[in-house]
């Protein structure tokens, strides 16, 4: 396949796009989709190799090699993802790609930062290695924060600004990963001063994760020369980054910001360029039945933005953003990233075309995906078998009797609260309507021991969940009230290598094996995909609340957050997100 870059393909396209030439392929009979001008115009668009040559009227040219007929259908830009970490998909690279290319997404702005939690460098070079060649362009970034918060959590890796500097001189990565380390940045904490300037010196882009930050600080982080944000959760929050001039990357994962967003968005004189799609975080699942950007552009669709601008923060946005002014429009000498769609209203992707080849029809591709070559990362689970006394939650030096302690209060988003326990030789009773949460180190790189917190507002289990899926330093979480449960979920997850599992009246009931640093399955898409609604029902079944997010699964995977305000549990103590400390003591009275 010749290259974009290659100067015969120019050569080619100027002398086609003259008449000297013939195309080797026109789309014709369609309307295109201008994301610069808003316009819909009857156009055919003739390619050369992998670029864009030629938009013109219709029927104006027949001199091609092939043509490929989009009467009554639409022609736009294929999508661009602006923030996603693919590894959320429990997929790898090429699983991945398989997944949201059918669905009209062409470029990935990737941050590995879950790999790189667990594998350091050596993990996001497996995800540069392992993304070449596919029909989705992976634009990686090197990931800020590993870990996120140091001195609230581990993770297999520590990242500084050397290592960062090292994977931003790699032709494939493309800026700086959101810098999570707010404090860190407010504060002109060295280590994250210093990897903020590694960005900036690189010449790339530096992305952002404002959570909760308004006013004085939400100026102060802009200062810094942080300028993207994800970490939106209300519709005043999303207005007043885009007038701080904060390049806002809306994720659908919190739906109800959306339609009150729109309703302030037609209140604007011009719609902003700096408004933006990303997907952050969505399993196979989400991705299979009910998609990532193609879905988001179906929810703005309905809440009343138009599907010319729906689609234009999906792609002319998004390649300003990335600086790419090969991507995100479909125009002479842009690259051939198409994507042809028979309803513009509910984002209906007929068939997609990646640097001029068509890759997919009808939601499916059209050859399998075939990964590179790479070195995945195995075997990253170092602990050993888990007994019951490891999932007894102990308060030592604490008389018998009735006290009050601190508890983790909520689902994701959290709080303290207070709750009456019952100690028996140091050992706490689980009250009623609590959950027990254990953390453990599982990286290797200090002593397994595990630490324990109540969980309020998840209801009375009947079993246990343990995941090494924990973010963002994926540590081993292990939820339930029954220390034998607990036990046997973990030790299900230690023998595959990483994973989910659930378990009930001593036996594993589901598990989803995640061998690839613990995180990722090299199985099809479609069979990760069963597996993980599998796993989700039988959680749900033994308790498991639905959650705020779309898989009430991740539900598990986000309470060691720490960076997220409110308490956490995580593999160091108990943690309060908050004001960035550790909680050394739980007792109260």
């Amino acid at each position: 396949m010749q290259s974009y870059l290659d100067e015969e393909i120019r050569s080619r396209a100027v002398a086609a796009a003259l008449g000297n030439e013939s195309f080797d392929l026109i789309l014709s009979g369609g309307t295109v989709v201008d994301v610069g001008t808003g316009e819909l115009r009857q156009s055919d668009v003739g390619l050369v190799g992998p670029m864009v040559a030629s938009v013109h009227p219709t029927g104006s040219r027949t001199d091609t090699a092939d043509t490929f007929d989009c009467s009554d259908r639409f022609i736009a830009p294929g999508f661009i993802d602006m923030h996603v970490h693919f590894e959320s998909s429990m997929l790898t690279p090429g699983g991945y790609a398989e997944v949201v290319c059918p669905r009209g997404t062409t470029t990935v702005f990737i941050d590995p930062h879950e790999l790189a939690n667990i594998a350091g460098v050596e993990g996001v070079r497996y995800a540069v290695d392992a993304s070449r060649g596919l029909p989705v362009r992976f634009v990686v970034q090197a990931p800020s924060c590993v870990p996120p918060l140091p001195g609230l959590e581990l993770s297999g890796h520590d990242l500084h600004a050397a290592d960062i500097a090292e994977m931003l001189s790699w032709d494939e990565v493309g800026g700086l990963a959101e810098v999570m380390d707010m404090g860190g940045v407010l504060t002109r904490d060295t280590r994250m001063v210093d990897i903020v300037a590694a960005g900036h010196d690189s010449g790339k882009l530096v992305s952002g994760h404002a959570a909760g930050l308004t006013g004085p600080a939400l100026q102060a982080y802009l200062s810094a020369g942080i300028f993207s944000d994800h970490e939106v959760f209300a519709h005043v929050d999303a207005m007043e980054k885009l007038r701080a001039g904060m390049t806002v990357e809306l994720r659908g994962a919190f739906d109800f910001v959306l339609p009150l967003l729109i309703e302030e968005l037609a209140q604007l004189p011009e719609f902003p360029t700096h408004l933006i799609a990303a997907t952050d975080d969505l399993f196979a699942l989400t991705l299979l039945e009910e998609g990532g950007i193609d879905d988001l552009l179906r929810r703005l669709i309905r809440y009343g933005l138009s599907p010319v601008r729906a689609i234009r923060i999906a792609t002319y946005n998004a390649a300003y953003r990335l600086q790419r002014t090969d991507l995100g429009q479909v125009a002479a000498g842009r690259r051939a990233d198409i994507v042809v769609l028979s309803s513009l209203e509910e984002v209906t992707v007929d068939d997609v075309f990646f640097d001029g080849r068509r890759v997919a029809h009808g939601g499916a591709m059209l050859e399998p995906v075939v990964e590179a070559p790479s070195n995945p990362p195995l075997d990253t689970i170092q602990l050993p078998d888990m007994t019951p006394e490891h999932f007894v939650f102990r308060l030592p030096g604490v008389a018998d009797g009735k006290h009050r302690i601190r508890v983790v209060e909520g689902v994701v988003l959290t709080d303290w609260g207070e709750t009456e326990v019952e100690v028996t030789d140091g050992i706490v009773a689980i009250p009623e309507g609590y959950l027990l949460n254990v953390v453990v180190h599982r990286h290797g790189r200090i002593a397994a021991n595990p630490v324990a917190g109540l969980l309020g507002g998840w209801g009375d289990w009947t079993g246990a969940v343990a995941t090494t899926i924990s973010h963002d330093t994926h540590n081993l979480s292990v939820f339930g009230r029954d220390p034998s449960d607990m036990a046997v979920a973990a030790n299900a997850v230690i023998a595959t290598g990483g994973g989910v599992a659930v378990a009930r009246d001593g036996e594993v009931v589901a598990i989803l094996e995640l061998p690839v640093a613990g995180i990722l399955s090299p199985l099809p898409a479609a069979e990760v995909a069963r597996i993980q609604g599998e796993v989700g029902a039988a959680a749900e079944a033994i308790g498991l609340p639905p959650g705020p997010l779309t898989q009430p699964l991740f539900s598990v995977m986000l309470m060691s957050l720490a960076c997220l305000t409110g308490p956490h549990v995580t593999d160091i103590g108990v943690v309060d997100g908050t004001l960035s400390e550790l909680v050394d003591d739980l007792v109260l009275s």
